[in-house]
């Protein structure tokens, strides 16, 4: 019998919210509450999140960000500012002492990768791991990844994108030279591509979390069983969300 796993969905969600729900999880399972979970997710409004150790001031351009009504928070995890708007969003939170997990961790990376890369391609999407933290599909990104261990636990969270507005967001984050602006926007066309794009038609939110799940339960050989938050993660959500997520000390902190 293959061992199950959690997949919790938890659709629209603030970017407070998700984040705070991804560090309740990360808690209960260092507790040992509950078993390796996955989650999907959605960001309602849109939203961008900096890597924890950025700038908020120098990454995003909060006025216009207030203006068009996109939420900005600072993740527990590393890397770049990103844009969420039109994409599925993945977490998947295990203990470090798991034995499908290796210790390493660009290995690691791979390997939870490898679930979204078997997903893509139930999907009609060849892709490939390009370390650290990329996949990539005709040359050009279609999920970016990043991840943090606290507590003994595992943390690894990603977008896969539906669809993408480079000008939109280059309309929210800073850039050091305005003069460079248009060719960093083709620069990134260039390297960034969709669900959409690659398959030139729409593709629901249902599909792809379908296939997705598909993903991760042939590489991790498990089983995925749809559950819910523990009453402990709710109230751990609320808490971390309105003492940390959502503060300014949180996330104007650099």
């Amino acid at each position: 019998m293959k061992e199950q796993w959690r997949l919790i969905e938890t659709g629209d969600n603030t970017a407070f919210t998700n984040m705070a729900m991804d560090k309740a999880v990360l808690v209960s399972i260092s507790r040992g509450k509950v078993p390796p979970t996955v989650r999907f997710y959605r960001w309602r409004p849109s939203a961008i999140s900096i890597g924890y150790f950025q700038s908020l001031e120098e990454e995003v351009n909060l006025d216009i960000c207030k203006n068009f009504g996109v939420d900005y928070v600072r993740r527990i995890t590393g890397g770049g500012a990103v844009y969420h708007e039109k994409e599925l969003t993945y977490s998947i939170i295990i203990s470090e002492s798991h034995p499908k997990i290796p210790k390493n961790i660009m290995e690691s990376y791979r390997i939870i990768c490898g679930a979204l890369i078997k997903g893509l391609k139930n999907l009609g999407i060849e892709s490939t791991y390009v370390p650290i933290n990329d996949i990539i599909t005709n040359g050009k990104k279609i999920s970016g990844n990043a991840q943090t261990r606290k507590e003994k636990t595992v943390l690894q969270h990603g977008t896969i994108l539906k669809d993408v507005n480079i000008e939109k967001m280059f309309f929210l984050l800073r850039v050091p030279n305005e003069k460079i602006k248009d060719k960093l926007i083709a620069d990134v066309k260039e390297r960034v591509t969709s669900i959409k794009h690659v398959l030139e038609k729409e593709i629901s939110f249902e599909e792809i979390s379908t296939a997705i799940k598909s993903g991760f339960e042939k590489e991790f050989n498990i089983e995925l069983v749809k559950g819910t938050f523990t009453e402990e993660e709710e109230e751990l959500t609320k808490k971390f969300e309105k003492e940390c997520f959502s503060t300014n000390n949180w996330n104007h902190r650099r």
